[in-house]
């Protein structure tokens, strides 16, 4: 059985030298940060992940939801997830947020998860989840058994030959379309990552999902300032009810005016390798009639990339019906 040794900072800059001895922020990082542990832990159960040392992150001041000087909103990274669901601020400026959380696992996970730890949130694809199969994702060059093989959930944007593998989340689906940034301290000082920029596709190094460097820890996520009037709305399409993960989303922001839509952020979840912000729907929708067709052109522009597998096919009418009712939905709203 494999042993750690388990650490609790009281503050950022201990924790950031602690994990900067790690020889990557990625896969198989020796020195984790830990928030609610609901992802961190299951790996290390399957011995996915196999840290030397864990982090324990909940000491430090990382737990408030502020107003910012502009009149945006300030997250901490352990602040739990049901907490920002239910924040009043949220749920009435970016409610596609809230729903978006609320669609997400159990009570009992939104609990504890934390917002950091969401945007870490690692692939339930089966390959990368069992130590005897082979992954690209776990084990560079080791292959992508899931190409041909079990791949209904999988997804059908930003794939590459070496990696399908879905992102899970939906509270990223919804930062996405807010358009948020995330704050990091590392080794080398703070900086500011534009949420888009913050995820990688998998390409030739699927091991590699974000920017992170060894000692990187997430301290925050800002949201700008809400836009008055705008029409929000998370939509998520799923096997079950109740603790399931998407097999199409779409977290949409609109302002309309006249009839017109004057501005659109478009973001899909279930069917990307990363949270999937679409400008392409947004360009289709800028500028034109809130109607049926105008939806139809911008459910086919967001899809017009896909490239499904042998078992997803259907997730490419099943995205273009999701967002296409989500527009319908949140403009009658």
């Amino acid at each position: 059985m494999h042993t750690f040794e388990f650490i609790r900072p009281t503050d950022p800059g201990s924790a950031v030298a602690a994990a900067a001895q790690s020889k990557t922020a990625q896969q198989g990082a020796d020195v984790r940060f830990m928030g609610g542990g609901t992802t961190l832990i299951d790996l290390m159960k399957l011995n996915v992940e196999t840290p030397d040392r864990v982090l324990d992150i909940n000491r430090l001041p990382l737990d408030k939801i502020e107003a910012t000087p502009d009149g945006g909103l300030k997250i901490g990274a352990t602040v739990r997830n049901s907490d920002l669901a239910h924040h009043p601020k949220v749920q009435k400026d970016y409610l596609v947020l809230s729903q978006a959380i609320l669609n997400g696992a159990s009570a009992q996970i939104r609990n504890m998860a934390t917002v950091g730890g969401n945007l870490l949130q690692r692939t339930r694809c089966v390959y990368f989840r069992d130590t005897a199969m082979s992954c690209n994702k776990r084990e560079p060059g080791s292959g992508c058994p899931a190409i041909t093989g079990h791949n209904r959930t999988l997804a059908i944007l930003g794939t590459s030959e070496h990696c399908i593998a879905t992102n899970p989340s939906d509270m990223c689906v919804a930062m996405a379309a807010l358009e948020a940034t995330i704050h990091v301290q590392g080794p080398k000082g703070s900086r500011a990552i534009p949420f888009g920029d913050f995820h990688l596709l998998p390409g030739n190094t699927p091991h590699r999902e974000t920017v992170l460097e060894p000692g990187d820890l997430i301290t925050d996520v800002t949201l700008p300032p809400p836009i008055v009037g705008s029409k929000q709305l998370y939509l998520k399409l799923r096997d079950r009810a109740s603790y399931e993960f998407a097999l199409g989303s779409a977290a949409i922001v609109l302002t309309i005016t006249d009839g017109k839509i004057t501005r659109a952020r478009v973001a899909l979840g279930g069917v990307g390798t990363k949270p999937w912000r679409s400008p392409e729907a947004e360009r289709a929708l800028t500028g034109q009639t809130a109607n049926e067709a105008t939806f139809h052109q911008a459910a086919e522009a967001a899809l017009r990339g896909a490239k499904p597998q042998s078992e997803n096919r259907f997730k490419i009418e099943l995205a273009k019906r999701c967002l296409t009712h989500a527009l319908r939905t949140v403009v009658i709203t």
